[in-house]
């Protein structure tokens, strides 16, 4: 049974002419034809020879042209010259780039869409219109291929609305993905929504990275929040502590070493021989020798931090024996600014999640007891975790969100094959953290944490979305690891052109609808979706924070002035609870 019939000329477009992989050139014969065409629309071969198989492609472009051709006339035959004339003639072009094939399967006796293309059409076939009862069965085929065990239901086609739009589950986190668009084109809501579809699975496991405390209210999702300064104290299990000992000798170092300085060197060598003193003796006095033969500086063991200060303090001040009686030692005063550094930043209360951290997160069994909070899945817990991180100072973001992401990729590596759960991470505002050039220390850090994940963390179950309103300011290495993209409207020349070479060229002309697209609506694109297309995002049930302020209806308002003082007391308390 053949999947189209074509009774009448009202589907013809016309016959092919050119063909080049996948870009196929269609010669309309009449204007009344070519009135058909409308870019972006989709139309349909039948592979010559094989009545089961219709390549789909989609119009790229519609041209009407006129051409000039020479006209010889004829003249006398008394000697005199031809006479050189020209005539216009119109030529109706449309081109079209081919997507898929749709093939009878003899063994479930149905229709299936496959992007892989065996054969490329012949010259002078015919090409036809989809539309009507015709698209309507094509976006059914498309449908039923996509609405599997492991389907992802993101919306529904622009093509057909009445189509409902899915995406490979598997293949969407395995490949990572990126979910970009300009502010208010609908990001957050398409976050929420796919949040929302994971909930339903028995044990999925994502993590979100919470800027802004968009996500917080999702009933759903565990909500974890990095402590602010006047939280420090509190005994709160949803208070996510990230004591200094889990930071990396890289993350420390940027955090307290000025690599300008003369002795930066210096500094580094004798912070590292220290801490790597006091862990060494943290595991002695816990009865855990036996670590000592693997034990390396980066291994998350808790020390004291006051006693790497008080051996830095003793070096700085050290007095030697000299043939003259007591001199200064070798690193006398090389460590007088380093200790200024960390002695402010032990002191500044907005670092307290670090410093300052409770007594049950500095034991032995901390680090579990830290993983199972990041990590924990199943049907008697909330197998979405939101942490939010508003309360992390900028300086030390990248540093922060890098660090749990590694805590997570590490535990995830160790953990044996057979009972490792898959993880994803939803990086919301990756451009503050993941950016394409990096500035400073604290930033490359984050950076090479996520590009490691980014490039082998599919091997050990752990999966990137990316989320950005400017996708030209992410690293590079990261976003061309992700082979999935979700882009709503995007109207910067500069993201337009990055999202541009992430895609094949094959592609490129469903990018020209990206600055005007509606909200919601995305352009879906890669290994998880069997048509890429404009798909109208479905509104999840539970809407994140993240609603536009409407300025001027609300200037319309007739309201008293606002109570300062509390405004102003929050911002000393940094909370906006009543005292």
């Amino acid at each position: 049974m053949a999947l189209f019939t074509f009774n009448d000329d009202s589907y013809t477009l016309g016959n092919i002419r050119e063909v080049d992989t996948r870009k196929v050139t269609i010669l309309v014969n009449s204007d009344k034809d070519l009135r058909k065409a409308r870019v972006g629309q989709l139309v349909t071969v039948p592979l010559s020879g094989a009545t089961e198989c219709w390549l789909i492609g989609m119009i790229d472009k519609v041209i009407k042209a006129v051409v000039t051709q020479p006209l010889t006339l004829e003249v006398p035959e008394d000697g005199a010259d031809e006479i050189d004339a020209f005539e216009d003639s119109v030529v109706n072009t449309v081109k079209i780039t081919l997507m898929g094939a749709a093939r009878w399967d003899a063994i479930v006796q149905k229709y299936k869409f496959s992007r892989s293309l065996d054969h490329v059409p012949e010259i002078d076939s015919t090409c036809y219109v989809l539309k009507d009862a015709h698209l309507e069965e094509f976006m059914r085929v498309i449908s039923e291929c996509g609405d599997g065990e492991h389907s992802l239901e993101l919306g529904s086609y622009k093509l057909n609305e009445n189509a409902r739009a899915y995406v490979d589950g598997n293949k969407l986190f395995q490949r990572h993905a990126a979910l970009l668009g300009s502010t208010g084109s609908g990001k957050s809501w398409t976050v929420a929504s796919i949040l929302e579809r994971s909930s339903q699975l028995p044990s999925s496991n994502l993590v979100v990275f919470d800027l802004h405390g968009e996500y917080k209210e999702l009933s759903y999702a565990k909500q974890l929040r990095i402590p602010g300064p006047d939280e420090v104290d509190v005994d709160d299990d949803s208070l996510l502590f990230l004591p200094y000992w889990l930071l990396n000798s890289e993350e420390i170092q940027s955090l307290f070493v000025d690599r300008s300085e003369f002795s930066a060197h210096n500094q580094v060598v004798v912070v590292q021989d220290a801490i790597t003193e006091q862990k060494k003796a943290f595991l002695q006095a816990n009865g855990r020798t036996d670590l000592l033969q693997s034990f390396t500086l980066d291994s998350p063991i808790p020390y004291s931090l006051d006693k790497v200060i008080g051996k830095l303090k003793y070096l700085n001040e050290e007095k030697v024996e000299g043939s003259r009686g007591p001199k200064n030692g070798p690193f006398n005063g090389e460590f007088s600014r380093l200790l200024v550094r960390m002695a402010s930043r032990l002191n500044d209360r907005r670092y307290g999640f670090l410093f300052n951290s409770p007594e049950k997160y500095n034991q032995y069994d901390s680090l579990s007891m830290v993983a199972e909070k990041l990590m924990g899945f199943g049907n008697q817990k909330q197998s979405i975790k939101v942490i939010d991180f508003s309360e992390v100072p900028a300086d030390i973001l990248p540093v922060i969100i890098g660090l749990v992401a590694r805590i997570i990729y590490q535990v995830q590596f160790w953990t044996n094959p057979e009972s490792r759960r898959p993880v994803a991470f939803v990086c919301d505002e990756a451009h503050l953290y993941l950016p394409r050039k990096e500035g400073n220390p604290v930033e490359r850090r984050a950076v090479e944490a996520f590009e490691k994940i980014a490039k082998e963390g599919r091997k050990y179950g752990v999966a990137l979305m990316i989320v950005s309103q400017r996708p030209s300011d992410v690293s590079t290495t990261i976003l061309s690891q992700c082979n999935n993209i979700i882009s709503l409207r995007l109207t910067n020349a500069d993201d337009q052109a990055t999202v541009r070479k992430l895609l094949p060229e094959s592609l490129e002309s469903l990018l020209e609808a990206l600055p005007i697209m509606d909200v919601g609506e995305a352009m879906v694109v890669g290994d998880s979706v069997l048509l890429p297309s404009r798909i109208k995002i479905d509104p999840p049930t539970e809407k994140p924070l993240s609603a536009t302020i409407d300025f001027w209806s609300r200037w319309q308002e007739d309201v008293t002035n606002a109570d300062f003082a509390l405004a102003v007391e929050n911002m000393r308390r940094q909370n906006r609870t009543k005292p």
